[in-house]
Order: structure tokens, then C-alpha cells, then sequence
């Protein structure tokens, strides 16, 4: 599909953009948990499967789905175009900024005012404020007609980031921040090289492995091969493994869900603030400073959009299957993909609007 300058897609043609898989992701996200539900009241001993065989603390079919969500988000990853974006300053220091230092700091404040008698749950959305966006912000990306390549490149410098700086920042956020501002962290047990390992399995695999995917499959068949062959077949693998340890988190979870659906409504709150507040001051940020339109939509939803998946694998090895904070990542799909769907539409109205001024579009591209 190609994208010139100046066409818009009508709204009404956004979700059809997407893949069958990708257009109905919060329908098979629901049947994931129901199914889950399902699963752990007809099978007894269930848990006791799962954790016969671990991966550090993670049981092994659980570890395969987490890595499996990983690997296709990270093997689409142009990592040879660094320099197209590291060369634009301004998109660069605003993304930093927006990322890791107002991202975090927006959910941990979420987090403590809305959660202040749930501390699991409250430590699982500090995990995921933590998990910068490296997944489905491409397809929102495109289809909001952001700049792609900007949009790779900072999705690429947050994977890298996360895995040298995650567990420094889980630290400060769960443990050092709180103490500094007197607040109370006895409920709260983990341990910082328990985070980083997590990351380094569950982000510095998938990572190592879609990075020498690129490399090798383009040496041996040529870039159109990998991006228009290769990339689309396992693409629908990465919603597969989120969807199979949705289902194995639910059957754990089923109790603690069915009795307690307050709690999840409370979980809601704080990531629809979260996704509100984020993409609209990272796009009033944007054309603030001059970025243009395509590169502002980007900022905007890189900065909105976590990476849940991450979160939820973090969550699982440090705090395990059933805690709370596992389900805090859970909730995180759930809440993020219907909203920021609806901040595309937002999005190409806002564009139609400033179309008028002196406000870039998205440049002409190959899809």
C-alpha cells in the first residue's frame, strides 16, 4: 500500500488497515481471559503443571509464550537506520524526556494517588509505566501516518535502553523513590537483580534474535524478501504467545478476578489517565516545538504506548504467576489497545485540521 503526501485515509477505512488479527486484538483478548477463566475452574492441579518446569522463576510454557510475544516486534526492527532519526535533536531529547523521565514519573504518581491501598497492583503499573513502547505503537504509528522510520528507530533505542536501564529504574521507582518521599513499602518485597534479569531473558533474547534475524535473512534473501515475506508470517506469533499467556494467567488468576472485579476496574483508571495525558502532551509537545505532523503522531504514540509485554514478563519472574502485579500487566492490553485506536482517529482529524498550516504530513512511503 503506498502513502503519498497529502492523501488522508478516511476515518472509516482505519481499522480495515489492519489485519483480521490485529482489528478485532481487544475481542481475542477478552476471550483469552474467558477462556482462561474456563481452563482453571475444569482443571484441577493446573498450577502445578505450569511450575514443574521454571525458567528462572517463570514456569517453562509461560517463558515460551513471553518470548514468543517478543521476537516479531523486535525482528521488524530496521536497526541499520539508527542515524536517520539520532540526527534530529529535538525528536530525540523530546522522546528521551517523554519516555523515561516523565513516562515513569506519570504512572508512579498514578499509581500511589488512585492504588494507595493495593500496593500489587500499584507496583504492577509501576512496572508497566517502566516498559517503554516497542510493539503494536508501529501499527498505530502507520496508521495515524506517523513517520515510520522515526518510529523504528525509537522503538529500536527503547529496546536497547530498556536493557540496560530497566532494572536501575525499577529500583528507583519501587524502592529508593518511594523511601525518599516517606511512603509505605513493606508490603512490597522484590529484588532489583531478580528485574534486570528478567529483562535481560526477556528482552535481551528476543532482541539478540530479531536483530541477527534482519542481518541474516537480508544477507541471504534480500530486504523486499524479509519485509514482505518473511516478517508477515511470523508476525501473527507475537499475538499468539500474548494470547496463550493471557489464557494461562486467567486460569491462574480465575478466583482472584471473579471475586474481586472491583480491583480490575481500578486497574483501568489509572492506564486510561496514563494513555490520555501522555499522547495529548507529548503532541502538544510536538507541534510546540516545530516537529511537523508526521514526526509529532510519532512522538506522541511512542511515548503514549508501553511495552506490556515486557511488563507483564517482569511482573510474572519477579512476583510470579498469580500475584498482583501480574495481573496489573494483564489489564494493560486490554485498556491500551481500544484507546489508542481511538487516538488514530483522533490523530488523522487533528491533521485534517491543521492541513491548512505550515505543518509537515507524512512523507511518501512504501507499505
Amino acid at each position: 500500500m503506498t502513502q503519498t503526501a497529502g492523501t488522508e485515509p478516511a476515518e472509516s477505512d482505519v481499522l480495515h488497515r489492519l489485519s483480521f488479527l490485529d482489528r478485532f486484538l481487544p475481542v481475542w483478548i477478552i476471550a483469552a481471559m474467558g477462556a482462561g477463566l474456563l481452563l482453571g475452574s475444569v482443571v484441577p492441579g493446573l498450577q502445578g503443571v505450569l511450575e514443574a518446569v521454571k525458567v528462572g522463576q517463570v514456569s517453562l510454557p509461560i517463558a515460551l509464550g513471553l518470548l514468543l510475544m517478543m521476537y516479531p516486534v523486535l525482528a521488524k526492527v530496521r536497526y541499520d537506520r539508527l542515524d536517520t532519526v539520532t540526527r534530529d535533536r529535538r525528536t530525540m531529547v523530546l522522546s528521551l524526556v517523554l519516555n523515561w523521565v516523565f513516562g515513569p514519573a506519570l504512572m508512579f504518581a498514578l499509581a500511589w494517588l488512585m492504588l494507595p491501598d493495593l500496593p500489587e497492583y500499584r507496583t504492577g503499573l509501576i512496572i508497566v509505566g517502566l516498559a517503554r513502547c516497542i510493539a503494536m505503537v508501529i501499527i498505530w504509528n502507520d496508521l495515524a501516518c506517523g513517520d515510520r522510520e522515526a518510529a523504528a528507530v525509537l522503538v529500536a533505542l527503547n529496546s536497547v535502553f530498556q536493557v540496560l536501564m530497566f532494572g536501575v529504574l525499577g529500583w528507583f521507582y519501587l524502592e529508593l523513590l518511594p523511601g525518599w518521599l516517606g511512603l509505605d513499602t513493606t508490603s512490597v518485597s522484590f529484588s532489583a537483580w531478580e528485574i534486570a534479569l528478567s529483562v535481560v531473558i526477556f528482552l535481551g533474547i528476543p532482541l539478540a534474535a530479531g536483530y541477527a534475524s534482519r542481518r541474516l535473512g537480508e544477507r541471504a534473501r534480500g530486504r523486499d524478501w524479509y519485509e514482505n515475506r518473511f516478517l508477515p508470517r511470523i508476525g501473527p506469533v507475537a499475538l499468539y504467545g500474548l494470547l496463550f499467556t493471557i489464557v494461562v494467567l486467567f486460569a491462574l488468576q480465575g478466583e482472584t478476578i471473579t471475586s474481586r472485579p472491583l480491583d480490575v476496574a481500578r486497574i483501568a483508571l489509572p492506564l486510561l489517565a496514563y494513555f490520555t495525558v501522555m499522547w495529548a502532551g507529548s503532541y502538544a509537545l510536538g507541534r510546540a516545538a516545530g516537529l511537523g505532523y508526521a514526526r509529532t503522531t510519532t512522538l506522541a504514540f511512542t511515548a503514549a504506548g508501553n511495552n506490556f509485554e515486557l511488563a507483564i514478563a517482569v511482573a510474572i519472574g519477579v512476583f510470579g504467576v498469580t500475584s498482583g502485579q501480574a495481573l496489573a500487566g494483564v489489564v494493560g492490553p486490554l485498556i491500551e489497545v481500544p484507546v489508542l485506536v481511538g487516538l488514530v482517529y483522533v490523530s488523522l482529524w487533528l491533521r485534517r485540521r491543521w492541513s491548512a498550516q505550515p505543518f509537515k504530513t507524512a512523507p511518501s512511503r512504501r507499505r
